[in-house]
């Protein structure tokens, strides 16, 4: 990014309100919605800060600003934070109005709410007598905040009011009470609150990062995504579709109806996953896109007001099948497509996602399940027991969720061809099931490893087991941490083998608890009356357990997984 157009200095909140600079929350930036909870929070930091003996400063995070000229800014991030303080100047300014109306050292007062006023708020315009404050909010809220908020208003509307201006509202009523509260015992009650806000002011300080367009800022907030500061790139995007409207002057109509499908589409996926459903779309559609360079590659294609409509509409007819995916047992879904996408989702896999949704656009209900059922036979095969880099699995899915796209794909069969490349071939896929461990303290492993040995003995016995029931547990028979009984493992043995698929098996969960530790003979008698064949064949075939033993029975089960992990066409 050029030094041109990026700049980062930490500026305490007294210098980003002087010098007649201005930030506009942009029209259709989110509304305020902070509570109590965040009020609290940030006044005891500021008490901590101006209390005697307390913090020298407090640090308030990053502010992304946009600006072309450096002095009317766009607040693309931390719009609550200044909202907020601006709130709390503005009951500081109450108290100082009351000790006016109250005459209570009047002159003073007044001299101490005008300086006040004019360094952090704004001022009054001589000829219209209407305030000109320095932070002008979003649509919904910019017209409560200026007509009551910073005139000051003895009586504030609560009829007729939206949600927004209603936090509004309740944030300036409680901050009016914590600084009446505050002001309470000291002997100049209008010197206490001046200072209150001075000091304030002195010691709260942000990273300020100011860029010089909307790419930039995207930029910004990929950067301190990675770094773990949540920032709203979902907001950024609306800004920009928003911006594209204006600029056509379109309609406040039609304005109006982009912003209630936006936030219809925002209610349903949340701002934070919306992100990554997005680029998946996008990938389903258009090209193949990094998650970096997103932003601007939309901004690139999306230029006039059909383009952004076009999104839209795309985005809506899409969001069904991401919230499928990622939420399975909240869809619409047959069940056996439900289990599919559960299963895709306690894999941890998501580079078919493109594909799917192109997929569900395109294909017949019944190829479409066909194809799911396939995605995650590959994703087993390729990224649960493979474990092969995912770059060329993601190219391979783009390229095929671009055919049908395109429309060159109407039929299963082609599409299954298309995924030949990431299809491990039987012999490989037998190779690495012999030698495959799974990690079983993390829940999803564990989760993984229950559902592998539920399909094997379905296979085995022919009865369905449901690999999330409680009534069923994962017994390691030789344990990881075995106490006595099993000198037949070196302890390197043990770390090296105990979580290998062959060393497992499946029991009722009493019977399991019941054994613990024990040595393999008193297993092996429990395995003989198990109601799983898996784990009767255990006690059958092995009198006693030994590392060798793991590796003669996973080869086994190795031969049983290729026949059922398995896509006829492609084998």
């Amino acid at each position: 990014m050029p030094a041109a157009n990026f700049n980062t200095q930490n500026d305490t909140y007294r210098k980003l309100m002087g010098n007649g600079l201005t930030y506009k929350v942009p029209r259709f930036q989110r509304d305020y919605s902070w509570t109590e909870t965040e009020w609290d929070d940030l006044w005891q930091d500021i008490l901590g800060t101006v209390r005697e003996g307390g913090e020298p400063a407090h640090y308030m995070g990053y502010l992304v600003l946009q600006s072309s000229d450096d002095k009317v800014f766009d607040v693309i991030d931390g719009q609550q934070r200044l909202t907020t303080l601006a709130i709390i100047v503005l009951a500081a300014l109450r108290q100082l109005k009351r000790q006016v109306a109250e005459g209570k050292e009047p002159e003073k007062a007044q001299q101490r709410f005008d300086g006040l006023f004019q360094t952090y708020i704004g001022y009054l315009d001589p000829v219209t007598l209407v305030s000109r404050p320095k932070l002008s909010l979003n649509r919904n809220n910019d017209s409560y905040y200026r007509n009551y908020l910073v005139s000051l208003r003895d009586s504030l509307p609560q009829r007729g009011i939206n949600a927004s201006e209603r936090c509004l509202r309740k944030a300036f009523e409680w901050f009016d009470r914590n600084i009446r509260e505050y002001m309470r015992g000291h002997a100049d009650p209008g010197m206490a609150v001046a200072q209150l806000v001075d000091t304030m002011s002195d010691r709260l300080f942000f990273t300020v990062i100011t860029v010089t367009d909307e790419l930039n800022a995207y930029k910004v907030f990929e950067t301190l995504n990675a770094r773990g500061v949540r920032l709203s790139a979902t907001d950024l995007l609306k800004n920009y579709l928003f911006s594209v409207l204006h600029r056509e002057g379109q309609h406040e109509h039609e304005l109006e109806s982009l912003d209630d499908r936006w936030e219809k589409i925002i209610g349903r996926l949340g701002p934070e996953s919306f992100p990554d459903f997005l680029r998946m779309h996008w990938i389903s559609r258009r090209n193949f896109v990094r998650q970096a360079d997103l932003f601007k590659t939309i901004r690139g294609e999306i230029k006039g007001r059909g383009d952004v409509f076009a999104l839209l509409t795309g985005v809506e007819e899409d969001v069904d099948t991401y919230l499928a995916l990622t939420s399975p047992d909240a869809s619409g879904w047959s069940a056996q497509g439900k289990k599919y996408a559960a299963l895709l989702r306690m894999f941890n896999v998501r580079q078919p996602f493109p594909l799917l949704m192109a997929a569900q656009r395109r294909l017949s209900e019944t190829d479409f399940e066909s194809l799911l059922r396939a995605v995650v036979v590959i994703s087993f095969r390729y990224n649960v027991i493979g474990n092969l880099q995912t770059s060329e699995q993601e190219r391979t899915y783009h390229a095929e969720a671009a055919r049908i796209a395109k429309g060159e794909h109407f039929a299963l069969p082609a599409v299954l061809e298309g995924l030949r490349p990431v299809y491990p071939k039987d012999e490989s896929f037998r190779a690495a099931f012999s030698e495959k461990s799974i990690g079983t303290k993390q829940a999803r492993n564990s989760q993984i490893a229950r559902y592998v040995l539920c399909e094997l003995e379905q296979q085995h016995s022919g009865r369905a087991i449901d690999s999330r029931s409680e009534a069923i547990s994962l017994e390691h028979i030789c344990p990881t941490s075995p106490q006595s009984g099993w000198s037949a493992f070196t302890d390197e043995e043990v770390e090296t083998l105990s979580d290998r698929i062959g060393n497992m098996t499946l029991l009722p969960t009493g019977r399991n608890k019941a054994l613990g530790d024990a040595e393999y003979e008193t297993k092996r008698k429990a395995y003989a009356d198990s109601e799983y064949d898996l784990t009767r064949a255990v006690a059958e075939q092995f009198s006693e357990w030994k590392p060798e033993s793991i590796a003669i029975r996973q080869a086994a089960l190795a031969k049983t997984a290729t026949s059922i992990w398995r896509i006829a066409q492609l084998s």
